[in-house]
């Protein structure tokens, strides 16, 4: 890709005014590192059997015992327990690492369970963390069974040790898969989406997904129940026999366009050939009917990736895209959430991450495998990597998040294919522009799409967020981005900065291992000033003191949440600065300051 005219242009033209970028910090969510779950490994130890699909299904439970640590609910719906396929769920206590500390099982046979299960029940089909059902301060979850023969969907309310203290099964609701949508009724109790694939309604295979609202007494009001499908609930024409909308999860976006209506991501694995989409429903806040959908599948509203067709060896068509979805949260500072789904029929099973706009069209994406991403993932092509996802946040208490990925037909426990279960941390990384228009020149090239001499593209053009995953993949300290032409050049740190004539940008990577990075836990830090905040942790507001004693309009400070999302800014005008955190949740938080070109972080607990 060469230059055209009009860009030599507009280079001279800003070379002549002097105009520059005004230099900036990114924060971009990357790669931290993964505990693989399984039999025997990640602190998991129980008796699995192949083919047990150990999580098929999961979710974050809350904390169940009690330590401060969130827990997990999976399910492993072709457990043998009572009778073949009859199905189970393990309660997995957590250390903040990801390891297992410990594990209960329940079943027919364990944990407390007194319900009869069938064979081919498959009880852990769907699970669902759903919060206190019953009110004595221990979380509670939601268990779908669903065999024709015997279909419920159980509440099931847990003592702090995982067992079950009681239940109350609701028969005849057909969930795959579920999902916690939170508390939409404003009644103190998270509310469910049961998802439906295989239903007829419509058609053949075309699916349906049903809001399911229960009372105080754990059991489910019909009349509350709202059902979506090509039939029902506003959603119209757009769905073909097979299509299996519904998938096996859902995700609960928010209000992304901020119309007030709320935005649901809804997967039809099946649909395009196998292919798969992704449909992004518009609800009626009241209703909770469609009032506008948009289709999410290759080649069309900004998903450009290529997804595979043909035969699979399950017997399945094409890369199933979709399958499953998880709300994550803003991973690239731009103020509109972004989903994790999947491709688990793509090769050997692909994760992507989709950075939404807020009218709904992708911006762009990071795929998540063996050859991208940064995780450094080995898996086998039955393994179905990225089947399930589900969100666990801040597990390790120090702004990074987790997300858990499933496969269901990994493990290589004593039985074989039993199921395993990837727990991946990423953490907010700053990369830091370099004022003006800039490039990095010498050095080691870490990674590279572009060739100098023929000023053309090697490869794919990058966007910026695909760039910062290369700088994650190789640990470069330096990367340069041209937002022209996508260009995309990952350096060592022998690197030196010099002045770009064709508009690139320089990032430095705060992730870089060799960096000597800020500790975020630590409150004062000695450099060209001291900063210092108080109280921490604190009820109500914060103090930042600094020892600088003059400022300029770059001088900012910012607060975010552990998502990452900006909850407030100004400028930085004097050497004290109250920062009001009343309105806000208990949480963590971390304040960013930039004050001399200096940037610091501090973490900041509400209490």
């Amino acid at each position: 890709m060469k230059f055209s005219a009009m860009r030599t242009l507009v280079v001279a033209i800003l070379l002549i005014t002097g105009s520059v970028t005004q230099a900036q910090i990114t924060t971009q969510f990357g790669p931290d590192g993964f505990v693989k779950i399984e039999e025997g490994s990640g602190g998991f130890f129980a008796t699995l059997d192949a083919g047990d699909r150990f999580s098929r299904d999961h979710d974050q439970a809350g904390d169940i015992n009690g330590d401060g640590i969130i827990d997990l609910v999976i399910g492993a719906r072709s457990d043998d327990d009572g009778a073949t396929d009859a199905g189970a769920v393990y309660i997995l206590f957590m250390n903040r690492d990801g390891t297992v500390q410990s594990n209960q099982k329940i079943s027919a046979l364990e944990g407390g369970f007194t319900d009869t299960l069938f064979a081919s029940n498959y009880f852990g089909y769907g699970v669902a963390g759903i919060g206190d059902y019953d009110n004595d301060s221990i979380p509670d979850i939601a268990v779908s069974a669903p065999s024709s023969s015997n279909t419920a969907l159980y509440i099931i309310h847990l003592n702090s040790n995982g067992t079950v203290k009681s239940f109350v099964k609701n028969s005849t609701i057909m969930a795959q898969g579920l999902s916690a949508v939170g508390d939409l009724n404003n009644d103190g109790r998270i509310d469910l989406v049961a998802c439906d694939p295989g239903s007829d309604l419509g058609g053949t295979n075309i699916g349906a997904i049903r809001f399911i609202f229960f009372n105080s007494s754990s059991q489910l009001i019909p009349a509350q129940t709202v059902l979506i499908n090509p039939l029902s609930g506003g959603f119209g024409a757009g769905l073909v026999a097979g299509d299996q909308f519904g998938g096996r999860e859902v995700a609960m976006l928010g209000d992304l366009d901020n119309d007030g209506t709320k935005e649901l991501a809804v997967g039809a694995f099946n649909s395009d050939g196998g292919k798969g989409a992704i449909w992004m429903l518009s609800l009626d806040s009241s209703t909770l009917n469609v009032v506008s959908k948009l289709k999410i599948t290759e080649g069309l509203n900004g998903f450009t990736d290529t997804l595979t067709l043909g035969g699979n060896p399950n017997g399945s068509q094409g890369a199933n895209f979709g399958h499953a979805l998880c709300k994550v949260g803003d991973l690239n500072g731009d103020g509109v959430p972004d989903l994790m789904t999947g491709a688990n029929q793509q090769n050997e099973g692909w994760g992507y991450i989709l950075y939404l706009n807020a009218d709904k069209t992708v911006k762009t994406y990071t795929r998540l495998n063996m050859a991208s991403g940064g995780f450094g993932f080995t898996h086998t092509p039955a393994e179905r990597f990225s089947r399930s996802i589900s969100f666990l946040g801040d597990l390790r208490g120090d702004g990074t998040i987790a997300v858990n990925y499933g496969g269901g037909a990994g493990g290589l426990g004593a039985q074989g294919a039993t199921g395993a279960l990837y727990l991946m941390f990423f953490k907010p990384c700053d990369f830091d522009e370099q004022t003006g228009f800039n490039h990095w020149i010498g050095g080691n090239t870490l990674f590279t799409n572009w060739d100098h001499p023929t000023q053309m593209l090697t490869s794919d053009s990058l966007t910026f967020e695909q760039c910062t995953f290369k700088a994650f993949e190789t640990d470069a300290p330096y990367l340069t981005y041209n937002f022209n032409d996508g260009r995309c050049i990952c350096k060592d740190s022998t690197a030196t900065l010099a002045t770009s004539i064709e508009l690139s940008t320089a990032f430095s990577n705060g992730c870089y291992s060799g960096f000597v990075t800020t500790d975020v836990n630590k409150l004062t830090i000695e450099e060209e000033f001291t900063s210092l905040i108080y109280p921490n942790p604190t009820r109500s507001s914060i103090v930042l003191t600094t020892t600088n004693t003059s400022f300029s309009k770059n001088d900012r400070i910012r607060l975010y949440n552990i998502m990452g999302k900006l909850l407030y800014t100004s400028s930085i005008e004097e050497q004290q600065m109250k920062v009001d955190l009343s309105a806000y949740p208990s949480g963590v938080y971390f304040l960013d300051t930039s004050i001399n070109g200096v940037s610091k972080s501090f973490k900041v607990v509400k209490e």
